[in-house]
């Protein structure tokens, strides 16, 4: 009998999230549905980094959502300024309990909890190149479809597990 165990959905957590972090995620891929835009977390981009959430919807707008839990975690971060090549809107998501003041302008806010966000304020757009959005979308259909795959045939890829 197969371990249920080992079937996921989403990669494996490292343990780095918290479940501040998990919840905050939670909320705002429910809002992002809301919006029209399916979310795959955790997604590795081209540069090498990994975003929390990537949002694509049926036009192809390509957005990346950074949780952040708490204040010490937005001042450790320096990374995020690199995901802003990798899509057309960049945004923040964090508890009611933030200040919005001390997140970088020039960026959206979504203020979640692990039942739902709402957008505080809106990111501005900045499209980019058509090479950039193909690359993202692909990555993005081939991480989506290796999940369900997982699912459907968990044997099939046990050493993706390791």
């Amino acid at each position: 009998m197969e371990n249920p165990a080992r079937i996921a959905l989403v990669p494996p957590p490292d343990r780095r999230q918290s479940e501040t972090a998990l919840a905050i995620a939670r909320g705002t891929a429910r809002l992002l549905r809301s919006l029209g835009f399916s979310c795959i977390s955790e997604l590795p981009l081209p540069s090498g980094r990994r975003a929390d959430l990537v949002a694509l919807n049926e036009r192809g707008e390509i957005w990346i959502v950074e949780i952040k839990s708490s204040v010490e975690d937005l001042r450790a971060d320096q990374k995020w300024h690199e995901y802003r090549a990798h899509c057309d809107r960049l945004f923040f998501a964090f508890t009611q309990d933030l200040p919005c003041e001390i997140f970088p302008e020039g960026t959206g806010l979504i203020i979640a909890d692990a039942y739902g966000a709402h957008m505080h304020c809106e990111a501005p757009e900045h499209k980019i190149a058509a090479a950039t959005r193909k690359q993202m979308t692909v990555r993005f259909g081939m991480a989506a479809a290796l999940r369900i795959n997982r699912l459907v045939d968990p044997q099939g890829h046990a050493d993706f597990w390791e």
